[in-house]
């Protein structure tokens, strides 16, 4: 665990940030040289904010009682950390085709453009989770286990002891990469159908590393949130994939 990237007193960047802004830049640049269209920037832009802003809606809500209802001006406090993506996700799908109305662009041309770089953005963020000690996964002995220090997550779930958890964050950040390889190849082989993998692959990622986790999450029928969610993306994924078949 390390937070912070640069404490220099009048300079203190958050390691969370830094990761963030890494996987922006970095998709920002793959959709430009994916696309070859530089008139994009503003819709880019709208979707990152809008990313985050849902992100930090969703894990507000989910975590009021716990975190922010002693300390509600901590909210806006995104450079500690405390975002769920789900949240970012369902927030930048309205404004995608909010924008892709209004321009009258063809919405799954460009979801699966932007499908495509999305894993290697959530990566960086998955990595910078990590860094930050947030969500971490179940108490495990296993070889891969680490220990979170003193004032981290995990530290105050654990009743303020330092115990050894699973990495889930990296575990995670492992399959985006694996995921956003797949589907830069079948983008760059077809230009098609990888908004359709993204959602099944993300979706199955998603589902199965729920079980490791050991944050604390709101229940949802038996499952946490984000696994009733995926549900939602595989079965959303599986729908396209009929569509595209039946409409050769």
């Amino acid at each position: 665990m390390h937070p912070d990237l640069i404490d220099l007193g009048f300079l203190h960047l958050k390691t969370y940030g830094a990761c963030m802004a890494v996987g922006f830049i970095l998709c920002w640049t793959l959709i430009e040289r994916l696309s070859g269209r530089k008139d994009l920037s503003n819709f880019i832009l709208s979707l990152m904010l809008s990313g985050v802003v849902g992100s930090r809606i969703a894990y507000v809500i989910e975590h009021w009682q716990s975190e922010f209802a002693a300390r509600p001006l901590d909210v806006v406090r995104v450079d500690q950390g405390g975002l769920m993506f789900y949240g970012g996700l369902i927030l930048s799908v309205v404004v995608f085709f909010a924008w892709c109305r209004w321009k009258k662009e063809s919405p799954l041309a460009l979801a699966d453009l932007f499908c495509t770089v999305i894993p290697l953005g959530h990566a960086c963020g998955r990595i910078g989770c990590f860094f930050y000690g947030c969500c971490y996964g179940r108490d495990s002995d296993a070889w891969c286990a680490v220990v979170f220090p003193k004032f981290s997550p995990s530290w105050y779930e654990h009743g303020q002891r330092m115990v050894s958890v699973l990495p889930t964050q990296l575990f995670e950040a492992a399959a985006l990469l694996v995921l956003f390889a797949v589907l830069l190849a079948l983008y760059l082989r077809f230009r098609r159908g990888t908004c359709a993998a993204y959602l099944i692959g993300y979706g199955v990622i998603r589902f199965c590393l729920e079980f490791a986790r050991g944050d604390p999450r709101a229940a949802f029928w038996g499952l946490s949130i984000g696994q009733v969610i995926s549900i939602g993306l595989i079965l959303a994924g599986l729908a396209l994939l009929w569509r595209s078949a039946h409409s050769k």
